[in-house]
């Protein structure tokens, strides 16, 4: 690849062949040429203290050396087959045995593939149509989940608000949107189209906002009582919340989840898993033509991806490796808050130690419509402060990631004080 002296002018080429400027995922006026551990370096040669790690993937920090050795030992072997292969049938075992509704397993591609293929399960095994899914929850970029992800236009639920142009009027016909953590209102929506919903998707941390007490546990009771089928959509927080999810941390099983980014250990990997029932769709055997849920993917369960995979969960079964997370993951929210407590700027600290962000409110966050009340300008200039101190990160989360050490905290917790004394200057 021709190498060109300046960030500015890969910004230039990429204008040329890409829509918008960049891949369509982040800020496409930075380019990253390179990352190692807690860090990465852009074209430039800035470096930033990475909060991002890939949107979540990169637990382990970038260029872990033990993934390195086991990607570097597979790649002589074949590095995807379209077939069955060694690495990805342990692989799924180890996922089936780690996470609770995890009977089987079928791989994919993308985490937005895989919610896709959970929504599809749960209609082919009820034999219904509609799927609940809360304002504001993530599941990809299915015609399903484009509904009432990020919505401008507040309307009354269940109504869904399409995100992209494209989608037909039909598939907003068979979704039901409500709010997520409202108790009362899941209840009267079940109650009068429970027999008709298929399957309810959520999230189990919201974006950043966590389930209050009893939420999920609600949702448990009453996908049981009508009959549905329960997803999480645990693309994020498997394998980032506990070794078991946000299952385990949570204490509630549901139907199928869909997981992705660290089961792939920084590769194209991700999987539906769940109980054997319903995962049986996938066998024509078991099913019948009629019941058959086709699906197949070229790098499906490829083993690059298969044994980076198997090695960052290895190592995250190590002793003491979750605690740590948390430990980082809870210094930096007591380091973003004393700051900004410290300059009087109202704000909330939202999330889970492994997965936060500030939000600028003085209210409590429990649902979708509580984030986009919140100060958008101040979160902004937050971040801008924030990039400026040498901190990559998301415009609304921050992911610790195990490769952090003290003085990257440090140097964080300085860019904190600066962004809150920022804010409170007016600057």
């Amino acid at each position: 690849m021709l190498k060109i002296a300046t960030q500015a002018e890969w910004i230039a080429r990429a204008q040329e062949v890409l829509p918008g400027g960049g891949f369509g995922n982040f800020d496409p006026g930075i380019v990253i040429a390179r990352g190692k551990g807690a860090h990465v370096w852009d074209e430039d040669g800035n470096e930033y203290i990475d909060y991002l790690i890939g949107s979540g993937p990169m637990l382990l920090g970038h260029g872990n050396e033990e993934v390195q050795e086991a990607v570097f030992e597979q790649i002589p072997r074949g590095m995807t087959f379209f077939a069955n292969n060694a690495a990805g049938i342990e692989l799924a075992e180890q996922i089936c045995d780690a996470v609770a509704c995890g009977e089987m397993l079928r791989y994919v591609t993308s985490g937005g593939e895989a919610d896709m293929y959970a929504m599809r399960l749960a209609r082919a095994f009820t034999g219904r149509d509609k799927i609940v899914k809360f304002e504001g929850g993530y599941h990809g970029m299915c015609a399903e989940a484009q509904m009432s992800l990020a919505p401008q236009r507040l309307v009354n639920f269940p109504q869904p608000v399409p995100d992209s142009a494209g989608i037909p009027q039909g598939v907003a016909d068979e979704m039901l949107i409500a709010p997520f953590n409202d108790f009362d209102y899941i209840r009267s929506l079940l109650a009068e189209h429970g027999d008709e919903v298929a399957g309810i998707i959520v999230e189990p941390l919201q974006r950043i906002i966590p389930p209050l007490p009893g939420f999920l546990q609600l949702l448990r009771e009453e996908a049981d009582k009508y009959g549905i089928v329960l997803i999480f959509d645990e693309v994020v927080t498997g394998f980032r919340f506990a070794y078991g999810g946000a299952q385990e941390l949570y204490g509630v099983t549901p139907d199928l989840c869909s997981l992705g980014k660290v089961i792939g250990g920084g590769f194209p990997l991700a999987a539906i898993a769940g109980r054997a029932d319903i995962m049986a769709h996938f066998d024509k055997a078991k099913v019948g033509a009629e019941g058959f849920l086709m699906q197949l993917g070229t790098l499906s369960g490829n083993p690059v991806a298969a044994v980076a995979g198997m090695k960052t969960m290895e190592i995250l079964r190590r002793d003491g490796q979750y605690d740590r997370l948390r430990s980082l993951g809870r210094r930096l929210m007591d380091m973003a808050s004393a700051a900004l407590t410290a300059q009087g700027i109202g704000h909330q600290i939202v999330g889970d130690p492994t997965l936060f962000d500030v939000v600028f409110t003085d209210r409590d966050v429990r649902d979708y419509r509580d984030v986009i009340q919140a100060d958008t300008a101040r979160q902004a200039r937050f971040n801008s402060v924030l990039r400026a101190r040498g901190i990559f990160k998301a415009q609304a989360k921050l992911y610790p990631c195990l490769a952090l050490s003290d003085a990257d905290l440090e140097q964080t917790n300085a860019a904190f004080q600066a962004a809150a004394e920022s804010l409170a200057e007016g600057t």
